[in-house]
């Protein structure tokens, strides 16, 4: 079918796609040109996420869990994105994301094999577990509890990782693996356990701040826009090995809650928790492979994607 190499005129398959990232995706490739498959489940997924582009005649959406094979042709590229991604939806369901991270995949493999469609992994930071290298290199190997409580998602993605690897190599597949940090914009939801939700609920409410240890635990924030566009332009680039695809710009939990409550105007406190197993104490990606091979880096200044974030948390809550 008619394409090119830009990401124009393809047929795009999006699992996942219902979803706070995926949702933002479908849009974006559908703006870009594109006819645009949505597939999810509705597991951590919202249809209200996609509603607005339903009536499009280049979108369709199937409401399909990937953990049985799919039965679709014609399309270009998938992009896997289907899989509890939030602390508080992987604790409540480690069997399903394990599942998501191992059946899934393979399926969404076999059928990019089928079509001879080019496969994008929405593979984590996670991958990293509790790193004792900062910043963190796509060649640093990790520091992960592989029976902890964050298990089921870590272990889930460094299988997804060797798997899809192994497929490319064995099958001579275009496969893509993009290791996403921490990510926050429009859309997410304010109950899925995340700082950025959490923090914005709480404040929006007047409500205590939970801070989980000393807040001296450090993160990094890049908006869902600069985060998207990483996505597209990795799948067009001839590369199969891990990405990292996040913001360089480094926050304590403190200074995070005393921005937020700054912007927010709330009168809320900060109210000190004990820090749960495994919970990393630094977070930060090396963006160097990034920045060579895409010509990729975040745009967008955080104040001004909380901003926006803030804004439709109002206007949502």
């Amino acid at each position: 079918m008619a394409s090119d190499a830009k990401g124009k005129g393809k047929t795009i398959v999006v699992t996942g796609g219902a979803g706070f990232i995926g949702s933002h995706l479908c849009e974006k490739l559908l703006a870009n040109g594109n006819k645009v498959v949505c597939v999810d489940n509705f597991i951590t997924g919202n249809k209200k996420n996609i509603q607005h582009l339903l009536s499009g005649k280049n979108f369709e959406y199937i409401e399909h869990d990937i953990t049985t094979p799919l039965k679709i042709s014609g399309f270009d590229e998938l992009y896997n994105l289907a899989s509890p991604a939030s602390p508080f939806d992987y604790y409540k369901k480690p069997i399903e994301t394990l599942h998501a991270g191992s059946f899934g995949v393979k399926n969404m493999l076999d059928l990019c094999k089928a079509n001879n469609a080019t496969f994008l992994q929405a593979s984590t930071s996670e991958v990293y577990g509790d790193p004792k290298e900062h910043p963190q290199k796509e060649t640093y190997f990790g520091n992960v509890n592989p029976v902890g409580p964050r298990a089921c998602y870590d272990e889930s993605k460094r299988f997804a990782e060797a798997l899809i690897v192994n497929y490319s190599q064995k099958y001579k597949m275009k496969t893509r693996i993009a290791r996403i940090f921490n990510t926050y914009g429009p859309r997410m939801r304010k109950d899925d356990g995340r700082v950025i939700p959490n923090f914005i609920s709480q404040a929006l409410k007047g409500k205590p701040l939970t801070i989980y240890g000393k807040g001296q635990q450090t993160r990094s924030f890049c908006y869902v826009d600069d985060l998207v566009e990483g996505l597209i332009l990795l799948m067009v680039a001839d590369y199969s090995m891990p990405v990292n695809l996040g913001n360089q710009e480094e926050f304590t939990m403190i200074e995070l809650a005393d921005k937020i409550i700054e912007m927010t105007g709330s009168n809320s406190k900060k109210e000190f928790l004990p820090l749960p197993q495994d919970d990393p104490l630094q977070r930060n990606p090396d963006i160097s492979l990034a920045k060579k091979l895409l010509k990729w880096q975040p745009k967008t200044k955080f104040d001004a994607g909380l901003k926006k974030t803030i804004e439709w948390f109002r206007e949502n809550q």
